[in-house]
């Protein structure tokens, strides 16, 4: 599946909201929309265009491209529940979205990266589909072979334990890592709001 190769910094100021954690920094220097004129951008956007910045938002924030997005939503509108929320919470249960949740890469392309590599196991089955969508109590270890890797040992050390979420259950002696359950929308922090995101869907 394609994604978004280019920049993120640009994306994430056109935005408002720091696509990878690299670009927090960017955000800081400089919050304004990118391009000659990002200082002095005025006017009241239209309800289309806060409900389109929003599907972005998440679109960037995951990974996703049009297509999958879509086809994400379509399967949330015949879920029970509330569409938005089961939106978030497939999406929260993506593999890379675990494998960047539990630590062991230091954002979501790097976790894609590292499933595409082949170096995880599922329930200890080899996957390197990067939207293979995880249920409760699947395992993620490391195939044998790559639990060396310096970059998910690096990033492991780095990622404190209160910042992992309490549906993942991670061994990091072992580089293993349980979904619990798929999360509420209220333990997801992600600034965007999923339900304009519905609206915009829905016309």
């Amino acid at each position: 599946m394609a994604r978004y190769l280019g920049p993120t910094s640009k994306v994430s100021r056109r935005l408002g909201v720091a696509i990878v954690p690299k670009d927090e920094k960017y955000l800081d220097r400089r919050p304004n929309p990118p391009g000659q004129h990002g200082t002095s951008r005025k006017g009241k956007l239209s309800e289309y265009a806060i409900q389109l910045r929003e599907k972005q938002k998440m679109k960037y924030i995951y990974g996703v491209l049009e297509r999958q997005f879509r086809s994400y939503y379509e399967k949330a509108t015949r879920q029970r529940g509330v569409t938005g929320d089961n939106l978030v919470k497939m999406l929260e249960s993506r593999l890379d979205n675990i494998v960047y949740r539990a630590g062991f890469a230091a954002s979501r392309p790097a976790a894609r990266q590292i499933v595409s590599h082949a170096h995880l196991l599922v329930n200890g089955k080899k996957v390197n589909i990067p939207s293979y969508q995880l249920k409760p109590g699947d395992v993620i270890q490391f195939r044998e072979k790559s639990k060396n890797l310096d970059v998910v040992r690096n990033s492991l050390n780095k990622k404190p334990d209160s910042q992992i979420p309490t549906w993942i259950q991670v061994d990091k002696a072992n580089l293993k890592a349980t979904f619990l359950n798929a999360p509420e929308r209220s333990e997801v922090q992600e600034p965007f709001n999923e339900q304009l995101v519905v609206e915009l869907y829905s016309k």
